[in-house]
């Protein structure tokens, strides 16, 4: 991976360690700029805000501290390091207390310079880190989604990365994790916005209907077909087609939608005229579709043709507290729907919703909160208006899952263990160390050190 080239900007009034620093640092990955008075150092300051700033704080002109004053009201982003001969601690605090990095004395040895710009930069980029994190789990909303936690973020990213694509966007998740929700997103966030977006269940129409209803047909076509009629390819035409549940397709209509796929030409039903469409496809199944071409139910040609951009969403019993957060929603809209009082959840009530499995998702969840809702009355859920299985303490509910017999593990050393989720944490977070860190409740420079003392690294 390319590093990033640094701005960096030396203050130095003294031309012989100008040239000593320069020389120090010519080898390294940073862009270095030299002054040697506080007036260029705030014109260059102002014109191309350096990312990090070498600072002498004796100058001929202005004391340093006065540049550091100044970045301090401005709230400039620039890393500061100072640099004086005339060290002491107060003077240490002083600068510290102004925003600056790090202090070091002069004259500097070349190492000491290395080591310091080298952790100034990792520096710089683990804020930068921790800075984007915080952004994305500010999202706690999202295109009709509601829910931060990490592994919600990485959907939202998937999405906006492939939403102004014209690629096919195969959703998979389990029944109830918001596929609909998923492809309406993408529409919304593409180039197509203006056109129309039409879902198609493929599941909820007949066979021998379901080739009429994607590709239409014409007058006497089949028994019943009293007039010519636009299937949902056409209607879609200029936007986006939402086929869910592409998995019940049939084999023989599943061959005329590769074909479709190939020419972006369609045939209606007892037509002999092509006519050509402009249709972004996005699928979804709550089955594993390579589960589907192993077994010989869905061609493999297609599957290949349509899963380019795979999006999948996690459960919402792995979305941790994005549960109580569309909970809550819900209660208010139900609320508002209903013409009751309710505006939250008690804590036990949200214990009890935290801890439950949810095989129907959100959907399911849904329903649990509309039952409380419409059948009581207060201003709080509370865990007793929950309907079953919700109704009693989990504990005493019957298993979500039968439990098996598990014959004691083998003892794994801790460090190997500690090793083993610090890389699956990064690996979940597509290397992003900070993310990991969030994840594992550990700052991210732990795992800095745990990689370097494994030999690894990271950028």
């Amino acid at each position: 991976m390319v590093e990033e080239r640094l701005n960096v900007l030396m203050v130095e009034d003294t031309p012989s360690l100008a040239a000593l620093y320069q020389a120090y640092l010519q080898d390294e990955p940073l862009s270095l700029t030299i002054v040697n008075n506080g007036r260029q150092a705030l014109e260059q300051i102002r014109q191309q805000p350096p990312d990090i700033l070498l600072l002498d704080l004796i100058l001929p002109d202005m004391p340093g501290m006065e540049i550091l004053q100044w970045l301090h009201r401005e709230h400039r982003d620039v890393t500061t390091i100072v640099m004086t001969a005339h060290g002491s601690v107060d003077v240490a605090v002083d600068a510290m207390r102004l925003g600056a990095h790090d202090f070091i004395n002069k004259p500097v040895e070349a190492e000491r310079l290395k080591v310091t710009l080298h952790n100034t930069m990792k520096f710089r980029r683990l804020n930068q880190l921790v800075d984007m994190y915080r952004h994305e789990m500010e999202r706690e909303r999202f295109q009709g989604f509601i829910g931060e936690s990490l592994p919600m973020q990485k959907v939202y990213r998937l999405i906006e990365n492939a939403a102004p694509s014209s690629a096919t966007v195969f959703i998979t998740g389990e029944s109830g994790t918001g596929k609909e929700v998923c492809a309406e997103a993408i529409h919304q966030l593409s180039g197509r916005t203006d056109g129309p977006f039409i879902a198609l269940n493929c599941a909820a129409i007949p066979k021998d209907l379901m080739e009429s209803e994607l590709f239409g047909h014409i007058k006497g076509a089949f028994t019943g077909a009293l007039q010519d009629r636009d299937g949902a390819v056409i209607r879609a035409d200029g936007g986006t087609l939402f086929m869910d549940e592409i998995c019940e397709m049939d084999l023989e209509l599943q061959s005329k939608l590769l074909r479709f796929l190939q020419t972006g030409y369609i045939q209606p039903v007892g037509s002999s005229r092509q006519i050509k469409v402009d249709v972004r496809i996005v699928c979804a199944t709550n089955r594993d579709p390579l589960v589907e071409v192993e077994q010989g139910r869905f061609r493999e040609d297609l599957y290949y043709r349509l899963h380019v951009i795979p999006v999948h969403l996690p459960p919402l019993r792995e979305r941790g507290a994005d549960v109580i957060s569309i909970a809550t929603a819900l209660v208010r809209q139900a609320s508002r729907e209903e013409g009751k009082a309710f505006v939250g959840l008690s804590e036990a009530a949200k214990d009890r919703l935290q801890g439950y499995h949810w095989p129907g998702n959100v959907r399911q969840l849904q329903n649990v909160i509309r039952n409380a809702v419409v059948l009581h009355q207060g201003e709080w859920i509370e865990a007793e208006m929950l309907p079953a299985p919700l109704d009693k303490p989990l504990s005493q509910a019957a298993p979500s899952h039968p439990v098996a017999d598990v014959s004691p593990a083998p003892i794994i050393p801790l460090a190997a263990l500690e090793r083993q989720a610090i890389e699956r944490a990064i690996g979940h977070c597509q290397g992003n160390v900070s993310r990991a860190a969030a994840l594992l409740e550990v700052s991210p420079s732990t795992i800095y050190r745990k990689l370097q003392s494994w030999g690894k690294e990271h950028v």
